[in-house]
């Protein structure tokens, strides 16, 4: 039986445990199309024969950049592999300017697009790189398409090379650099070794409900993120297909195509199926507006494992019954599991969906963790709302003096790629400092408490932890994105971007004279006082030292390719800053 030391034994192993006729699936044209894991193992080899034929050494690093996750991705990441080089995935939302910096730095001497859009950015810079071609994986004018390389590696007689690049490959080698965008400053490459992957997603795989060739996982969350792709691997290992949705505006429709039992999200992207749902609410009106908002109710007060008692579980059928089936209907009508991570999830929302028939699991860990730290498992009363879980097997927790916490294992990443005095200041006695601050109680369960470099000091001397507001706040359907504001001043104050949508809405139904472009809901005294008593609302449940004094409406709408977001979704503060001062000027020097 193939052992699992390296990444490209997945497939091996899938092929002998599980042998699927649909292993991966992607939408062409229309049409969903699979891969047998036969046919991705054969693949696989024909690229790195072909590889080989270009002359890609062991240890040349090889850039994957996709727009959407899809079967060609995987088959690539294996080829790549097996020859012993590295696979080096690029966010696709990133800036030229951060394209031609992690190609220079990473060394890459072959890319692989996805579509138009990608190449057009590539090539800007690919003449200040070391880049000796490009290859796409859509039909493109111009651009060698990477069905080349089957052409190429058809030819089986250099088989026996790849095995003995395989052979070679040892599980403490390296198999990836993944750039974390991070919040400042230049991207890191994050080193991986074979074994930090693997034994992370053998480890973390105990953590899923039951997984089998009858399970069905939609994936939209970018491969390129190692969250994404650890569960692709784990996916692998249990046998289960795996859909590729066309891309996160496509989840919906995608969903009620192939009913998912199992799908990852970021907390984000709950918030904002949850914000849909409630703004259809709004177009209901007698009983079935009562009876929506009965099961909202219903849902805030769950409890896992029965605690509420009989009579609540017994309340709550009725409300999967007429409310929440719909809603497990919009997403397919079989989803069970949604693990999230990436950022912490309202424990309310965590509550609602997990009524609803959808459990949700929440996870920690980092792209230096490969990247599994702890998840939540219903199962084994594994799970505790407002925590991450309990660490998985083979990962050490520390909580230091300051409270930071401190993850050892063999999941633990081999440095950042040509930075040791960086990697030097992460590690202690072979602990990674993670830069979040946390605490685990009595029974093992580990709790997210913020960011320690986000954490900040008034002029008062007054301690303030910036999420812990910021994650209260979103819980408003008015309020899209918000960064609390204080180091060194007086007061915490907000910048805070409208939830445009919702308000828009809200603007139609109240049949409201305030104008609808982004300038005008910012600058709107009516909206501001609305927010107000959100802000109200939320100041209530925090210190007086803590609570929001001022706030200011931002007019335009925070994304990646606007700057304010890393490719994860997490705020770039210092930049967002930066983007208005205009408005934390006014804030505090007015």
């Amino acid at each position: 039986m193939t052992e699992i030391t390296r990444l490209f034994d997945f497939p091996y192993y899938q092929l002998e445990k599980h042998n699927l006729d649909s292993a991966l699936v992607t939408k062409y044209n229309g049409k969903w199309t699979p891969i047998s894991t036969k046919e991705y193992v054969e693949k696989a080899n024909m690229i790195s024969r072909a590889l080989l034929r270009l002359g890609v050494n062991k240890n040349d690093k090889i850039a994957i950049i996709s727009t959407t996750n899809r079967t060609e991705w995987n088959i690539m990441d294996i080829g790549v592999l097996q020859v012993g080089a590295q696979n080096v995935p690029i966010y696709p939302t990133i800036s030229d300017e951060d394209y031609e910096y992690v190609l220079n730095h990473s060394g890459s001497t072959y890319c692989f697009v996805s579509d138009k859009e990608v190449l057009e950015k590539v090539n800007k810079v690919k003449a200040n790189t070391q880049i000796k071609a490009v290859y796409s994986f859509d039909n493109i004018e111009g651009c060698k398409h990477y069905s080349e390389l089957f052409e190429l590696g058809k030819d089986d007689s250099n088989q026996q090379e790849v095995q003995a690049r395989k052979d070679d490959v040892k599980p403490e080698d390296l198999a990836t650099i993944i750039y974390t965008s991070g919040t400042t400053g230049k991207p890191k490459g994050v080193m991986l070794s074979h074994d930090n992957i693997t034994s992370n997603a053998l480890d973390a795989s105990h953590r899923l409900p039951n997984l089998g060739q009858e399970t069905r996982v939609l994936s939209f969350l970018p491969i390129c993120h190692i969250f994404e792709r650890v569960l692709i691997y784990i996916y692998q290992y249990a046998g289960t297909t795996v859909y590729f949705a066309e891309g996160i505006d496509k989840i919906g429709d995608n969903a009620k195509e192939i009913k998912p039992n199992l799908m990852s999200v970021v907390p984000r992207l709950l918030e904002k199926v949850f914000d849909k749902i409630m703004a259809k609410a709004e177009d209901l009106s007698g009983i079935k507006k009562t009876l929506f908002h009965w099961a909202v109710n219903l849902g805030e007060q769950w409890e896992p494992y029965g605690k509420n008692g009989a009579w609540y579980e017994f309340k709550l059928k009725i409300a999967n019954k007429l409310i929440f089936s719909k809603w497990r209907a919009a997403l397919g009508g079989e989803l069970t599991t949604i693990v999230s991570g990436s950022a912490p999830l309202q424990t309310r929302l965590s509550k609602i969906f997990s009524a609803a028939g959808m459990q949700v699991m929440q996870g920690y860990g980092l792209t230096e963790t490969s990247p599994v730290v702890s998840v939540e498992m219903y199962a084994n009363k594994h799970f505790r709302l407002g925590t991450v879980g309990k660490p998985i097997k083979g990962v050490e927790v520390k909580i230091a003096e300051d409270g930071e916490i401190l993850i050892k294992g063999r999941n633990v990443m081999m440095g950042y790629f040509k930075d040791p005095e960086k990697t030097s200041s992460v590690m202690t006695d072979n602990y990674f400092h993670t830069g979040d601050k946390g605490e685990v109680d009595a029974d093992g369960f580990l709790k997210i408490t913020g960011r320690k470099k986000e954490m900040f000091k008034t002029s008062g001397g007054k301690y303030v932890i910036p999420t812990l507001l910021e994650n209260e706040l979103k819980q408003s359907r008015f309020i899209e994105q918000v960064m609390v504001l204080g180091e060194g001043e007086k007061m915490p104050a907000a910048l805070i971007q409208p939830n445009f949508e919702f308000i828009q809405d809200w603007i139609d139904r109240k049949q409201k004279s305030t104008g609808k472009s982004g300038e005008e809901i910012a600058n709107s005294q009516e909206i501001k006082d609305r927010i107000q008593r959100e802000v109200d609302t939320c100041n209530k449940k925090f210190g007086k030292w803590e609570q929001i004094k001022r706030f200011e409406l931002t007019p335009d709408v925070w994304s990646i390719d606007g700057g304010h977001l890393t490719p994860t979704m997490k705020m770039k503060r210092k930049i967002i800053k930066d983007i208005y001062q205009d408005l934390y000027d006014k804030i505090y020097r007015c």
